[in-house]
């Protein structure tokens, strides 16, 4: 079972499996760095009936040792070999797929709040260990290859800042608002007056100590509120990394309650993790542990949603490995931290070390990008080609 197992997975790379028992199995074609990995019959029987799940639970619970090469070692023979390549068949069939597995991504109100408590309620302190020092939680945009993690996320804001076309006053909703640093920049940089909403209180808490601190708590409002639950209107709409965890069944409600907030003139601008290949499931690791209830959408449901909300789609682009760098400079600041091994368990810590790694591996292996989507009310409202977008990033740079 194991050597069929190994036979299908690992067609790259050097991989020496010590089994229950004592016997050794290798795998791969004796390419690149050896990696040695020592698993328990626990863990083995978790591998085998469910790889996708199994593999993540065996390396948190230390059923699954390596005694040579590290974790993103072992994941990218498996990435290589083509274990996280997108599957393909009919549309219709992976749609109905990914519909099956959407029911646990429904997300009502309720759900909604105990799910982003589950994430992002966990300590301000751990964010602070390894994301930049604005606290972005999303794709950096590395405009240059040698950016640090800082710089690529002021370009992603300054990117993203462009596409907004913001004039001084004009009112701004960030839904997902984080820890702020969006909304705190496009107020700072843009004139813009924000209104930022949230569901996790450790977010909130934060956002609003850095307003104060910032000098901006006039200009920038922080709520605990279900975007869902607005009832007012802005000239312009930004969401960054929001749209992960609105769930399938929720994208129409989600752009007809954008379409709503839109003044008639009003554009938005949607930030959001995608698949390449079309509708798909969320991975069983990361939907049990990290983000339940989150969905990655395939472009076309997006766009049928747009089409169905009644808005104009009148920009898209693709980010395609920034967020694989990002996730790497997480991973490596995560993991080289001299504090988090004090804060937090060793089962907690490999269930993030896993998370980090699988997160990077989908976007450099797994057909995951990230889309940037612009919507408007009306045909014309924003200029008729991009190049206001180019001007106005080169002015912030």
């Amino acid at each position: 079972m194991i050597e069929a197992l190994l036979n299908k997975m690992v067609k790259v790379g050097n991989l020496t499996v010590h089994l229950p028992g004592g016997s050794v199995k290798t795998a791969g074609d004796g390419s690149g760095p050896p990696v040695v990995m020592r698993i328990t019959g626990k863990g083995l029987r978790r591998l085998v009936s469910n790889p996708s799940l199994g593999l993540g639970e065996a390396y948190m619970d230390g059923d699954l040792t390596l005694d040579q090469g590290t974790l993103w070692d072992l994941l990218e023979i498996v990435g290589k070999s083509g274990g996280r390549t997108p599957k393909r068949g009919s549309w219709l069939t992976r749609t109905r797929k990914a519909f099956k597995r959407s029911v646990q991504s429904i997300n009502d109100r309720i759900a909604s709040r105990r799910n982003v408590a589950h994430h992002y309620d966990v300590s301000n302190e751990l964010y602070r260990r390894f994301l930049d020092t604005d606290m972005q939680y999303s794709c950096a945009y590395f405009a240059r290859p040698d950016m640090t993690l800082e710089e690529a996320q002021v370009a992603k804001k300054a990117h993203i800042g462009a596409k907004l076309n913001i004039t001084p006053g004009m009112k701004v909703l960030d839904i997902g608002s984080g820890w702020g640093g969006m909304a705190l920049t496009l107020a700072a940089d843009h004139g813009a007056k924000m209104t930022g909403v949230t569901l996790s209180t450790e977010q909130l808490a934060l956002a609003r100590e850095r307003a104060e601190q910032a000098g901006l708590s006039d200009q920038v409002e922080f709520r605990l509120t279900d975007y869902r639950d607005l009832d007012e209107t802005f000239d312009r709409i930004v969401s960054v990394g929001m749209l992960e965890h609105v769930g399938a069944p929720n994208f129409r409600t989600y752009f007809e309650t954008v379409k709503k907030l839109l003044a008639d003139d009003g554009s938005a601008v949607i930030h959001s993790i995608g698949r390449m290949s079309g509708p798909g499931a969320t991975n069983a690791f990361t939907q049990k542990y990290i983000f339940p209830g989150g969905y990655i959408p395939g472009l076309s449901e997006i766009v049928k949603a747009v089409e169905e909300a009644g808005l104009w789609i009148t920009d898209i682009e693709i980010l395609r490995l920034h967020y694989a760098e990002t996730c790497k400079h997480w991973r490596m600041r995560f993991l080289a931290d001299p504090d988090i091994p004090a804060m937090f368990d060793a089962r907690f810590r490999r269930m993030w070390e896993f998370y980090l790694c699988g997160a990077e591996l989908g976007f450099r292996y797994g057909g995951h990008m990230v889309f940037q989507i612009q919507v408007a009310k009306k045909v014309g409202a924003l200029p008729v080609t991009r190049d206001y977008m180019v001007d106005g990033e080169r002015r912030l740079a």
